[in-house]
């Protein structure tokens, strides 16, 4: 059946294609609340047509296949009361992203990835939402040896991941006090179509490639990541928001693969070359700030506890980015 959906940060690149698969399935409500900073409403009309409501406006969201945007920030938490009624699942995806311009300005991503996130929480307790989907990260994890699980003590090694280890924490106290299935989900490195705007190395790979810049890798380019396709996310979002009996639950949602840098580029310029983009020049630089050596995922528990597993190979889901770009 189909459900009334918020969706925060649903201009950007998780939020449109979480819009499409939800469009695609039919039946659904969906409201949008984006401060539009990164995504803006062209990227929104890339994947639906849509109405602008007031974020003043009382209006309800019971219409099938209507997709409502409301230009807010999760800062405010007036707006964020009024946009929740009505809705019944909120998957929150806004947030500040990367270990980047957190080390830079730790109290401004305090001040999003955990007021913003207190805010939507709140709102989801005072409309009654049932199901509260939190994007989370591997951050919190921080430097550990990997597979990271969900029974590892977090160590965050960024501001970026002790702020959302604090909305994880935030998550699991409005499960318990309040009721709230709230549902964490610490995605991998997330690549795939629509991925314009995303300042992470797959979509800043391609893009750089793509104008005859060089690649630029920090340090050796041995770090590992644990990339996940796009599609493969948005099936885990969904089973988040159906299952039975996870409320309050943390899962890893990614691949169980362990990928260097090195090991990415080697995949990567084979795929652009065979549409016309050679020459890649690559370099490296010095070690960034609070970036983890390694890192990847044990989704056992997804699995078990979802019925999830990523299904789609790195060379696959590069191969559908890169020809997205080149089409976009």
């Amino acid at each position: 059946m189909g459900m009334n959906w918020l969706i925060t940060g649903g201009c950007g690149f998780l939020g449109r294609n979480l819009i499409h698969a939800l469009l695609a399935e039919g039946g659904h409500g969906i409201r949008v609340v984006d401060n539009l900073k990164t995504g803006t409403r062209d990227d929104l009309s890339i994947v639906c047509e849509f109405e602008e409501l007031p974020v003043s406006a009382s209006a309800t969201l019971n219409s099938v296949d209507k997709v409502q945007l409301a230009v807010a920030d999760i800062m405010d938490g007036d707006a964020m009361d009024a946009m929740a009624r009505g809705c019944e699942v909120m998957v929150h995806l806004a947030a500040n992203t990367g270990v980047g311009p957190s080390v830079e300005d730790p109290k401004m991503d305090c001040a999003v990835n955990v007021m913003g996130t207190l805010n939507c929480l709140e709102a989801a307790r005072k409309a009654g939402v049932r199901r509260f989907v939190f994007a989370s990260s591997g951050a919190p994890a921080g430097e550990v040896e990997p597979p990271i699980h969900e029974e590892m003590v977090p160590k965050p090694v960024s501001p970026y991941g002790a702020s959302k280890l604090a909305g994880e924490a935030y998550c699991s106290c409005y499960s318990r006090t309040f009721g709230i299935d709230t549902v964490a989900l610490r995605f991998g490195n997330v690549y795939g179509e629509l991925s314009g705007h995303k300042d992470s190395v797959v979509a800043k790979f391609i893009r750089r490639a793509m104008q005859g810049d060089p690649l630029e890798i920090y340090g050796d380019g041995a770090q590992t990541r644990d990339y996940i396709y796009i599609g493969d996310l948005i099936r885990a979002i969904r089973a988040a928001s159906e299952k039975k009996n996870i409320g309050g639950e943390v899962f890893q949602i990614a691949t169980s693969a362990e990928t260097t840098l090195l090991e990415l580029v080697g995949i990567m310029l084979p795929l652009l070359k065979e549409h016309g983009v050679g020459n890649v020049q690559v370099l490296h630089s010095a070690p960034r700030t609070g970036d983890v050596l390694r890192n990847y995922s044990d989704t056992s528990k997804a699995a078990r506890m979802l019925d999830w597993r990523s299904s789609t190979s790195l060379k696959q889901g590069l191969e559908r980015t890169i020809e997205w770009f080149m089409k976009k």
